[in-house]
């Protein structure tokens, strides 16, 4: 595995850091492993483990740490508003592979924030204190801290930068939207950018990343360490290895219809799961459409929605797919 160093050597290098977004049951070992074979990111974020008092770590989740076959870092985000749960987990956590442990502070799903966890600890800014303080004294790897913007306006964030650089983390990432604007469009790079200024730690770039040459210029007009991408890479599985060819200045390679035909052929047989009714396998591979769709066209997902069965389901795909055409991927859909 991978050790902790190379994740510190990263946040070094001069290339800009590209990382997996944590997007909860989306990101599993089955698609971390699916990314891998498309160039995959720099570094990989886990689903978030749900800390509280009686919690115990999810095996799930610890299967992505203890069977990364990556060859590439893998952070473990944490999800909880207990101080002493929050350390007791962030302590077992380092006995395993993991390049640093991070804390969740801007999951906006509603379930989550209304218990005061994820992006509803953005309401309770001495909270966060206290939290990030007791971490810092418990973490002996890198400490990595994921947030938004603020609970309901982006003028909290001048509330939230001082606590920040306050506790010397090594790495903030900065998806810049609320929690309550979810994600709408509005993503305030702006402030990503004062981040990234006025905090010692490097930062990374989080919102909207969909293309090679709008990530490298994101990320020179930001002056950010980097870039984590999240749904733009379930629509492109391609646009870590596109980036980096932008960067050395060559040319990206776009997929064919069929390319992404044959991405969507893997993803469904690596989020197969033996027992399960066809249509809840369909559904489930629906998750993955609805980004995938927003790359090929408005009409594709408007009938991909409406399957049901396994054959409907590949005949929309082959009907829109089966073809040699390059395809960019970028959203077509506003």
């Amino acid at each position: 595995m991978t050790p902790p160093a190379t994740f510190s050597a990263l946040l070094r290098a001069s290339a800009p850091l590209l990382a997996l977004a944590p997007m909860q049951d989306v990101t599993d070992l089955a698609f971390m492993r699916v990314l891998a074979r498309y160039g995959g990111p720099d570094v990989y974020w886990t689903e978030y483990f749900r800390v509280h008092a009686v919690s115990h770590i999810e095996p799930w989740i610890l299967n992505s740490i203890t069977e990364n076959s990556t060859g590439r870092p893998i952070v473990a985000q944490m999800i909880g508003n207990d101080i002493p749960s929050l350390v007791r987990v962030a302590k077992q956590l380092q006995q395993f592979p993991v390049a640093a442990i991070d804390l969740n502070l801007g999951c906006p799903a509603p379930i989550v924030y209304r218990k005061c966890a994820g992006g509803g600890l953005l309401r309770e800014p001495a909270r966060i204190d206290a939290i990030l303080g007791a971490l810092r004294d418990a973490v002996t790897i890198p400490f990595t801290v994921k947030t938004r913007l603020g609970f309901s306006s982006p003028a909290e964030f001048d509330t939230l930068l001082p606590i920040f650089a306050k506790h010397a983390i090594d790495l903030l990432t900065v998806h810049a939207r609320t929690v309550t604007q979810m994600y709408r469009p509005g993503v305030r790079y702006d402030l990503i950018a004062q981040a990234a200024r006025e905090l010692k730690c490097p930062v990374l770039a989080n919102g909207n990343v969909h293309s090679a040459a709008q990530a490298l210029a994101l990320a020179a007009e930001t002056g950010v360490r980097g870039l984590m991408i999240g749904r733009g890479a379930i629509r492109n599985p391609w646009l870590f290895d596109q980036i980096r060819a932008a960067q050395r200045g060559e040319p990206a390679t776009l997929p064919t219809g069929r390319d992404v035909l044959a991405y969507i052929r893997v993803l469904w047989e690596t989020q197969i799961t033996p027992g399960v009714k066809e249509s809840s396998q369909v559904m489930r591979m629906k998750k993955f459409l609805n980004f995938i769709g927003e790359g090929v066209g408005e009409k594709f997902l408007h009938e991909i929605r409406r399957v049901a069965t396994t054959a409907d389901f590949f005949r929309v795909c082959e009907e829109f797919l089966d073809h040699d055409r390059p395809m960019p991927l970028s959203p077509e859909i506003a």
